[in-house]
């Protein structure tokens, strides 16, 4: 019979970021060229925002799906929040939340 003396310990994943978003809700001409994706059509937008962070494609048409992968996002990159806030944010600045998405993938892929 061998006794525990240590309990399990899951790895955790290093993480990284400052806390904080790498640019604000509107910060609109730091990429001008998602800026205007997001304003004429954010569905495109949130297809290639899902598809650059590794998700499915179709995630945006996943009831809750862009909430949850901002959720992911902000987990995963260290930035500061709630899953509430996750939400409220999706859903009434949608469009400039996934242009913020968009800046800071670029941002944590050395793009920008």
């Amino acid at each position: 019979m061998s006794i525990v003396t240590q309990q399990p310990v899951t790895e955790q994943r290093p993480k990284i970021g400052s806390g904080s978003w790498s640019t604000g809700l509107f910060s609109l001409a730091d990429n001008v060229p998602i800026c205007v994706l997001g304003a004429l059509c954010p569905t495109i937008l949130g297809c290639r925002v899902a598809r650059d962070y590794g998700e499915n494609v179709c995630l945006p048409f996943a009831p809750g799906g862009l909430v949850a992968l901002r959720t992911h996002m902000r987990v995963s990159y260290n930035i500061e929040g709630t899953i509430c806030n996750d939400a409220l944010m999706m859903l009434f600045c949608g469009p400039c939340e996934l242009c913020r998405m968009a800046r800071e993938l670029h941002h944590h892929n050395g793009q920008g």
